[in-house]
Parts: structure tokens; sequence; C-alpha cells
């Protein structure tokens, strides 16, 4: 019986029908917390970084879901040139800084530009509001509002898209705690 099974998986998986591969970018503006979630999903431990200077790329598995993944920095200059990294992009993992309110604005320019570009018009969105373990950090309702997020595409919603709606959700994560970004990457998974 366990050959079967073992069998059926395998089955499965030579199809494309089990384990998923994506290219995946890390965007949000400096001090969001991109690097340090991608060192968290790699080494499973928490480091303090520099600020990116350059992209970087990392291959990332988890679960059944196997991605290459590209942290580009948040900086002024750094955003300039995440146009010419998601060509070919199977998803976005935007994050911003909960605690940064008077970035807000910023940040909402910036996701604004990405969402009305064409090139992303049917890739998927995963926002991340990180740092929810400080004090004071904004709700998840204030960040919808300061991102004007208001029609998402739901959290319990399965992998089926509507012909024309982007998926689009917010999820409140504490990268350094290890909270809120695993159902986040669960939710994209649905999607690629």
């Amino acid at each position: 019986m366990s050959f079967l099974f073992d069998w059926f998986w395998s089955a499965l998986s030579s199809l494309g029908l089990y384990n998923k591969s994506g290219k995946i970018v890390f965007l949000g503006l400096d001090n969001a917390g991109k690097t340090t979630l991608l060192h968290m999903l790699r080494d499973d431990r928490l480091v303090q970084h520099m600020p990116t200077q350059k992209p970087t790329m990392e291959e990332l598995s988890m679960g059944n879901l196997k991605f290459q993944t590209y942290d580009l920095g948040g900086h002024t200059i750094a955003r300039r040139l995440w146009r010419e990294y998601y060509a070919d992009v199977d998803g976005v993992v935007f994050l911003i800084d909960t605690t940064d309110r008077d970035r807000f604005t910023e940040s909402k320019a910036e996701l604004d530009d990405l969402l009305g570009g064409d090139d992303l018009k049917e890739v998927p969105f995963l926002i991340l509001g990180n740092k929810i373990d400080v004090p004071g950090a904004a709700s998840e309702d204030e960040i919808r509002q300061a991102l004007g997020l208001f029609q998402t595409y739901g959290k319990g919603v399965g992998g089926a898209v509507q012909q024309g709606v982007r998926p689009i959700e917010v999820f409140m994560c504490s990268v350094v705690r290890r909270q809120g970004y695993k159902e986040g990457f669960q939710w994209l998974a649905q999607f690629i």
C-alpha cells in the first residue's frame, strides 16, 4: 500500500500538480524587513542585516512550494531597478513597516505604481504588514486604509481565480517572532 501512495505523489509531482515552483520578488521600502524575512525563510534564524545595497537571489522551499526569491532593496535608488526584475515573476511579496506611519504614503505610491503597471496585472500580491510585535504598530485596518486596499481577494478563497481579478491580500506579521508570514505564503502558493 505504501508503494501505491508513494507512486501517486510521485506522479502528481512529475505532472507539476503537487510540488510548485515560481519566481517571487520581495519589494517594499527600506527597513520594512525584506532581507530579514528572506534569511528567516532560508536559515530559520534572526540575524542583524545591513541595508540591501544590491539585488540578491535565494532559492527556497516552503512545504510543497519551491521558489526563487529576489530581494531588491527598498532605498530610493534600488526602487528604480525593480522593473528590471519582475518580468516573468509569479508573485510579489510587498512588505510594509507597520511602525513607520510617516512612510505609509510613500509605500502606497510604490505599491500603486506596481499595481498599475501592465507587467504585473495578473500577478498575485501578498502584502505583509511587518513588525506587529512592536508597541504602537498599525492595525490591519489602518494598513488597508493607508494603502487603499479596501477590496482584496480574500484569505479564505481557494486557488481558482476569476478572469481579470488579481489576487491580493494583506497579512499582518512579525518576522522576528516568526508569526503571520507562513499563512501569507500559503495563501500566495494557491495562485502559483
